[in-house]
């Protein structure tokens, strides 16, 4: 009896761990709930890429897992999630698996920071961190592959701003604005030409480059080695919190300078912001007057905001000249008061650039203002010799008014295919790319209807727009509407019209007085 007792109860329990068993081999793996992705981007000459992407599994465990492109097999990647943005850099918060250079892969599971903070899933997507991945435990200090995560994310919205040269002609570039997700932004600088071991201090100003103003912002420098400089934008230097949107409405020029202990020479500069040209402008010849040897053009280019950049190219001045400059009223034969202020053009370099936002009095006016405005723009010989013009020329609605007799021509330009453009008008019937000939001083409209053939004007006979010539022109490159150029005292003795693609679709302009 008491033998059966004992066999009774091994079976009960034989049959409980059955059931125990079935139990165990019938619990679900955990499954992924959410997941985000991150983009790695190589540092430097790495070539290495790749994803950074953080999952969240249902048994409430998170993961990051890496995957890079072209590591090399048998090295092994330190990983880890910083704080802060990658242009600013920050403490590491979260160490990861190293990365397997010959798959490429690591995966971490965590449910904590390395400080032993809890930290979830919904927190990782707003965590203000970026993500480095080293070439090695003993060289930390090179990356091979590196991005921002969480509210630092770009968005994919972006705005470039160009910055032209100053005192080096070869140095120049961009300054190009990236959205983050919490609506920072990343600025990169990038200027071409630059020379190793320089340092280049830069700054957002306020105000417009040809006014000049105070600094607003200061970027990291630029490395000469690299041409780059990377910085994270959020607030203004005095604190004032300052993201992506505002920046795109700043009244703001920036200025790159040679160094910090010669602030003075200025390497780059470019308005930005509200200042920002729209790549709407119109030339006007200025005629020489009372000295022998000095003309130019007058050029109003237009804002974001309206207003306008004119500026002054004059050929013949004297270094260390300085030429009072004004627009006036009416026109040069009839004379008038003075409308606006420019300021001085500059002997030694040729040029004055002024921001014109309003008439004398205080009236606003616009770029578009100026176009049908009846004036003229007159360049003096000096603050003490205001009564001899060294420059003089009609603009706006005034052009071709008491200069004598000014040539005017007009014509239609189509396409044939991509072989060659096709004028009429002025005498021209279904002339295929026809040589022209334009005077100094005259006015000459195409009206082009050219789809997919940008017609330019420009220096030198070939596609691109490298060459094209905008002295006195007016949307030069258009593929529809008007191309216009009242051709400067100035202009070379040859000029080309081109399409920007095709090289048949060409002919001579002969420039004569």
């Amino acid at each position: 009896m008491k033998c059966l007792k004992v066999k009774s109860l091994l079976l009960v329990l034989g049959i409980s761990l059955f059931f125990v068993a079935c139990d165990n081999d019938d619990a679900p793996a955990p499954t992924v709930v959410n997941s985000k992705v991150y983009q790695l981007g190589s540092v430097g000459t790495s070539g290495v890429t790749g994803t950074a992407t953080i999952i969240e599994k249902s048994d409430a465990t998170l993961s990051v897992e890496l995957e890079l492109k072209n590591t090399v097999a048998g090295a092994s990647h330190p990983a880890h999630i910083h704080l802060n943005t990658a242009a600013e850099g920050g403490d590491i918060a979260l160490t990861l698996k190293a990365v397997d250079g010959t798959t490429g892969k690591s995966t971490t599971v965590f449910n904590a920071l390395d400080n032993g903070t809890k930290i979830t899933y919904q927190e990782l997507l707003n965590f203000d961190g970026y993500i480095n991945v080293h070439l090695s435990a003993s060289s930390l200090a090179t990356l091979v592959a590196q991005g921002d995560i969480g509210q630092n994310q770009l968005t994919g919205v972006s705005k470039v701003y160009p910055l032209g040269s100053v005192a080096f002609p070869t140095i120049f570039g961009t300054a190009s604005f990236f959205k983050r997700v919490n609506g920072e932004a990343l600025a990169v600088v990038q200027l071409q030409n630059t020379t190793n071991g320089a340092s280049h201090p830069g700054h957002i100003h306020a105000n417009t480059a040809a006014q000049g103003g105070g600094i607003v912002f200061s970027f990291k420098p630029v490395t000469g080695g690299t041409g780059l400089s990377v910085t994270n934008i959020s607030k203004l230097d005095n604190g004032t919190a300052f993201g992506y949107d505002q920046l795109l409405s700043f009244n703001g020029y920036i200025n790159f300078h040679q160094s910090t202990t010669d602030l003075a020479t200025l390497v780059a500069q470019g308005d930005i912001g509200q200042n920002e040209l729209t790549g709407k402008k119109v030339s006007y010849v200025l005629d020489q007057k009372d000295v022998a040897g000095i003309s130019g053009t007058v050029e109003f280019a237009e804002r974001v905001n309206q207003t306008t950049l004119v500026t002054i190219k004059l050929i013949g001045t004297a270094a260390g000249a300085s030429h009072p400059a004004h627009i006036h009223e009416k026109n040069v034969a009839t004379g008038g008061n003075i409308i606006a202020g420019l300021n001085p053009v500059n002997g030694t370099t040729g040029v004055s650039k002024t921001q014109v936002a309003s008439l004398v009095g205080g009236a606003a006016v616009t770029y578009t203002q100026f176009l049908t405005l009846a004036a003229y723009v007159n360049a003096h010989l000096s603050d003490a010799n205001m009564s001899t013009i060294v420059a003089q020329g009609n603009i706006g609605s005034s052009v071709g008014s008491g200069a004598g007799t000014v040539e005017t021509k007009t014509y239609s330009v189509t396409n044939s295919g991509s072989s060659s453009y096709i004028f009429n008008g002025e005498g021209l019937t279904n002339a295929s790319n026809p040589n022209l000939t334009l005077r100094r001083g005259g006015t000459y409209t195409f009206n082009v209807n050219l789809p997919g053939h940008p017609f330019y004007i420009n220096t030198v006979q070939g596609t691109g727009t490298a060459n094209a010539y905008n002295s006195g022109v007016t949307n030069n490159g258009a593929v529809s509407g008007a191309v216009k150029i009242v051709v400067p005292s100035n202009a070379p003795n040859t000029l080309y019209y081109n399409c920007e693609f095709h090289g048949m679709m060409t002919g001579i302009i002969t420039i004569t007085n």
